[in-house]
């Protein structure tokens, strides 16, 4: 019996023993290739010397100090480091525990920035369908996605949706990249203006769709036309890179590929590792200027913010990332996952898409090619992959719902940026095996009495 309350009791979990780069080993001494960084998290692997020697180093010094009280020099230089490569004017770090705490500050910064700026009617937020942006209550509630929200409903705030930029899905025949950015654009300033411009105070979005659809980047334009949108009603741009930002898609920003930048950013995830937990809200001079200006004083906080642990061992990391050029590594490897994937499964008539960005890559499953219809949901296919491909040594990360919350099953990988040529074509084997074992070419799925 254990007495952790694990996220799902009812399953028995392997025990994680070490784990030595892109590999995990359990209490038997098997391996498992960790090609999912867990949530896309462990973007150096696992055991890296030169951040667990910051970690050494920073707790001989001060390991934390609570923020009201007085900074370190830890969380001052990863704030400045942060500032000099983040697009635009993105020049103030507040740093906190996670993602979820990194939106409900953006969230809550937004508010307050018009109450300061004399605009306290602006309280209305607009997020997309099929988002995740967190699972604390103001997270919850500005996200899209059905299945999460549902059971606690009663307890969120009001937010609006509108389409994702889905274009698997939702492009339609003959419609052209710029065509389909436009129609979205369109949508989002037709919610606008059904809430009144003067009463809005920001949009939401994942620069690259992350867990609830599998990696789905926007097309051409997209987030371009967004921002013009945002810009003519006053209305602020919140961009989500928890899960895809911090290099995971071969740019340190994803926002950076889009010609974009926000007004506000969350990052968490890839920004320390997994070696401590961390993320931050990334704030523009015109926003920390009102604050500044007005109150000053951002009505927030949480106990280990700053924490001067986490912040040396995510510098520790960033500078890992520049000084082994993994940046670069990111953008061929994932082409390589990308075309190695399509090369092995495109002709599977279960794989419907292939697609992402640098080492964010996900594969979406159907009962029919030709339709793109779902695969039941009652089978629990995701599920099935998922424990297929642990037995085969590969830990990804799946998800039903994709489509609506309810139907869909995807697979996601998101692999460490340390990964070779080599890793990445025994995880495409390893992945493959798993899905021609669980869903054999020609068939709609299959369901056993197999509890996951």
């Amino acid at each position: 019996m254990t007495h952790v309350f694990h996220r799902n009791p009812k399953t028995t979990l392997n025990v994680a023993m070490h784990g030595r780069g892109i590999e995990l080993f359990d209490q038997d001494g098997k391996s498992y290739i960790d090609a999912s960084g867990g949530a896309a998290v462990c973007c150096l692997g696992h055991g890296h010397p030169v951040v667990i020697d910051a970690i050494k180093n920073q707790l001989d010094k001060i390991a934390y100090v609570h923020s009201a009280f007085m900074t370190t020099d830890a969380t001052e230089n990863l704030a400045d480091y942060l500032a000099r490569q983040s697009p635009g004017d993105l020049n103030h770090v507040y740093f906190v525990s996670g993602g979820s705490e990194a939106i409900e500050a953006s969230l809550k910064l937004a508010r307050q920035y018009f109450v300061e700026i004399g605009q306290p009617q602006r309280r209305h937020f607009i997020a997309r369908r099929q988002s995740y942006h967190g699972n604390t209550l103001g997270a919850l509630a500005i996200g899209g996605n059905a299945w999460r929200r549902a059971p606690f409903l009663p307890l969120l705030v009001p937010a609006h949706h509108v389409s994702p930029c889905y274009a698997y899905r939702d492009q339609r025949n003959g419609e052209s990249q710029e065509q389909y950015a436009g129609r979205l654009a369109d949508e989002l300033e037709q919610k606008i203006l059904e809430l009144g411009p003067d009463t809005v105070a920001a949009f939401v979005a994942e620069t690259v769709v992350g867990a609830t659809a599998g990696a789905v980047p926007a097309v051409d334009t997209y987030f371009q036309r967004i921002r013009q949108v945002c810009d003519r009603y006053g209305v602020l741009l919140i961009l989500d890179e928890v899960m895809s930002g911090m290099g995971r898609t071969g740019w340190r920003f994803a926002c950076e590929q889009e010609n974009v930048a926000p007004d506000i950013m969350a990052i968490a995830k890839g920004l320390g590792a997994g070696y401590q937990p961390i993320g931050a809200m990334l704030a523009s001079d015109r926003i920390y200027d009102a604050i500044v200006g007005g109150s000053g004083f951002f009505q927030h906080g949480h106990t280990y913010m700053g924490h001067a642990t986490a912040c040396a061992a995510a510098l520790a990391v960033q500078r890992v990332i520049d000084a082994d050029h993994l940046l670069q590594n990111v953008q061929a490897r994932g082409e390589q996952l990308r075309a190695e994937l399509r090369g092995a499964l495109d002709g599977h008539p279960n794989v419907g898409d292939i697609r992402g960005r640098g080492l964010f890559v996900g594969v979406e499953f159907v009962r029919d090619k030709d339709t793109k219809e779902p695969l039941d949901p009652a089978l629990k296919t995701h599920a099935r992959l998922k424990a297929q491909a642990m037995r085969n040594g590969l830990l990804m990360y799946p998800s039903g719902g994709t489509v609506d919350g309810t139907r869909g099953d995807h697979a996601l990988l998101a692999p460490p940026f340390i990964c070779t040529p080599a890793d990445i074509s025994e995880i495409v084997a390893r992945f493959t095996q798993a899905v021609s074992e669980e869903l054999p070419a020609g068939q709609t799925s299959r369901l056993t009495s197999t509890t996951l």
